[in-house]
């Protein structure tokens, strides 16, 4: 298990002016990769995340019980698949660089299946507590040029997860990562499964 990549971005309008209605809808979801393997950076980690990380909107993202947005390497061929289908020439495919769904820390080896709420994340000198899976909007449709990317994110199983901060200082990709096991009585599996059921209920994904 090990860190694959850090990212970052800014906040900026998520549309652009060829949405008019959405025009003024902001959102940091457009990260960049600041360390990675080719380029392992030593980049400051604080309690609040990556030092440099924005988040438009901190009542769903950010902030210190969502500090670090986590997300599997190993789900980036499910997303080039689907997307790839359901696009169908008709839109240009996302950027599937490391950072494309808006994570922080892009990882190998470790899935939501394995992962548990309070579990904490031993990365390097640093330590994370598991707080959370990542819960989708209608910004994750934008951003993947696709309607139905929130529901496929839940249907799935592939959310990633949120991380507060325990142990600040800095981390370079590459850093192999130890779990250290909580009373884990529920998994982030667990919760995507339930978040999807309860929208399913209400006919949201409909």
């Amino acid at each position: 298990m090990r860190l694959l990549s850090i990212s970052s971005g800014k906040v900026i309008p998520l549309f652009g002016s060829h949405h008019p209605n959405y025009s003024k809808v902001a959102s940091a979801i457009n990260k960049q990769s600041i360390s990675n393997l080719a380029s392992p950076t030593p980049i400051e980690i604080t309690r609040l995340g990556v030092s440099g990380d924005e988040q438009a909107d901190l009542s769903v993202h950010g902030g210190l019980e969502k500090a670090i947005y986590v997300y599997p390497s190993e789900h980036y061929a499910f997303w080039n698949a689907l997307l790839t289908r359901e696009a169908k020439g008709v839109v240009d495919l996302p950027d599937f660089s490391y950072g494309a769904f808006g994570e922080n820390f892009t990882i190998e080896g470790l899935l939501e299946t394995e992962v548990y709420v309070g579990d904490r994340m031993q990365i390097g000198d640093l330590e994370f507590t598991v707080v959370k899976l990542r819960e989708p909007c209608f910004k994750f449709n934008a951003k993947m040029g696709y309607k139905g990317a929130a529901k496929a994110m839940l249907q799935s199983g592939f959310s990633g997860w949120y991380l507060r901060v325990n142990q600040i200082g800095t981390l370079s990709a590459g850093t192999e990562i130890q779990v250290l096991p909580g009373q884990r009585l529920t998994s982030i599996a667990d919760q995507n499964h339930a978040l999807f059921n309860r929208g399913n209920q209400k006919n949201i994904w409909n």
